[in-house]
């Protein structure tokens, strides 16, 4: 059965150009932020291309949008493809649209052939995946798994001052064509194909990445605050400095944390200094601590790691610090049994892949606590994302497409209805 069905590559390259044109920007970029215009834009030429075809089309009450292509057992739960549409401010064509269209591309390549799949199956493009516009991330996945939107929601303030329940209202109601259902519903399993946004798998010349897991997170903000003075008039041991106390506690972490686990990630991504004067001591200066690790318990090691050296060092300049953790996405496993079929997809494709550990969090992570999930790498040049020059070349993209479609036969035969 696999074999019957082929990707048009020729037909997934446009719609990547056409999903392109949807908020693109002078550098060749994208500019699609989640729940905005572009976004209901592109949304809406998924759903009348779904359509066209006969598909059905959903959307739950977090504006997830589903497009269904029944099944043989049209009464058992659906198999997921897919990704999102979203994008940051000066993003990339392909992140997030490549695997939301090679989805779509995979039903259409069945429906193409005339194959009757066991189980129905449904493209997903979850909402704000990107979490530029609004925080945090992953947000559609993130409901789904929740069953519910958190209450926090709501009263958010997007990147330039747009309330999120409003916008998400409006987004829903943008596409009347779609049947409302719940959020959480049970499903079969999830495949998400995804540009690596790194450079091995281009620099080792693999087409396919088999990803075996996602790195946990953990973002804390940490505070350290001093005394405000004269910096012409105020000698050194009258200082209560909390720029002397970060720089020392940053370099001690910047010295072990990586260097010492090279699974480890740590990165400083903002730094403020209050009242930031150029001839005053500060009176306190704040930053942000992103730590990944694929080990939960190594995760709360380095936490406990990155407030203590910071309340020592802060106590040794005469100052105190204070720490909160803003945000946490626990890593992601896996199952074997669908890794196994992504193995056999490949070699029936005669793909040639790599093991690999995502970096980055993706809406599997969040979808691996609900169903078994996995995800597919294609190359990026240079590794570079999030960028408007992100580049994905032709044959990796449709080598991806066709990893997904077999991928998506082979977990369908194993987890689908015996």
């Amino acid at each position: 059965m696999p074999d019957q069905a082929q990707v048009n590559g020729e037909r997934l390259l446009k719609r990547l150009d056409d999903f392109a044109a949807i908020g693109a920007t002078p550098a060749g970029g994208v500019n699609r932020q989640a729940l905005s215009v572009k976004d209901r834009e592109a949304r809406r030429l998924l759903a009348e291309l779904a359509l066209t075809r006969g598909f059905q089309v959903f959307q739950d009450p977090m504006a997830n949008l589903f497009i269904r292509r029944g099944g043989r057992g049209d009464d058992v739960p659906p198999f997921l493809i897919g990704s999102h549409l979203d994008s940051q401010p000066t993003g990339g064509r392909f992140d997030g649209a490549l695997g939301t269209l090679a989805a779509f591309e995979a039903l259409e390549s069945l429906e193409d052939a005339g194959i009757e799949t066991e189980a129905p199956l449904e493209v997903v493009a979850w909402t704000n995946e990107e979490g530029s516009r609004f925080s945090p991330g992953c947000m559609g996945s993130m409901a789904f798994f929740l069953k519910a939107i958190p209450a926090e929601w709501n009263d958010l303030r997007g990147s330039t001052g747009e309330v999120f329940s409003e916008e998400l209202h409006a987004t829903l109601e943008a596409l009347p064509e779609a049947r409302m259902r719940p959020l959480g519903f049970p499903i079969m399993g999830y495949l998400e194909l995804h540009i690596e946004q790194g450079p091995s798998l281009e620099r080792e010349n693999i087409p396919i990445g088999i990803v075996y897991g996602i790195q946990g997170t953990r973002w804390l903000e940490i505070t350290i605050t001093g005394q405000a003075s004269h910096a012409g008039t105020t000698a050194l041991s009258f200082r209560r400095d909390p720029m002397t106390a970060a720089v020392t506690a940053l370099k001690t972490l910047f010295d072990t944390v990586m260097p010492q686990d090279e699974l480890a990630r740590f990165t400083v991504g903002r730094f403020a200094v209050d009242p930031g004067s150029v001839n005053a001591v500060p009176a306190s200066v704040t930053f942000t601590v992103d730590l990944r690790h694929p080990d939960a318990r190594t995760l709360d090691r380095l936490e406990a790691l990155s407030v203590k050296t910071c309340t020592n060092a802060a106590a040794s300049a005469g100052c105190s610090a204070q720490s909160r953790r803003f945000s946490e996405m626990s890593p992601a496993s896996f199952p074997e049994e669908l890794l196994a079929c992504l193995d056999r997809a490949a070699r029936g494709q005669m793909l040639t892949t790599k093991r690999m550990l995502s970096g980055a969090f993706h809406d599997a992570l969040f979808m691996s606590h609900v169903a078994p999930a996995a995800m597919i790498f294609v190359p990026c040049r240079d590794g570079l994302s999030h960028n408007e020059a992100e580049y994905v070349e032709p044959a990796h993209s449709i080598a991806g497409a066709r990893m997904l479609l077999a991928s998506t036969l082979q977990a369908l035969s194993s987890l689908g209805p015996k």
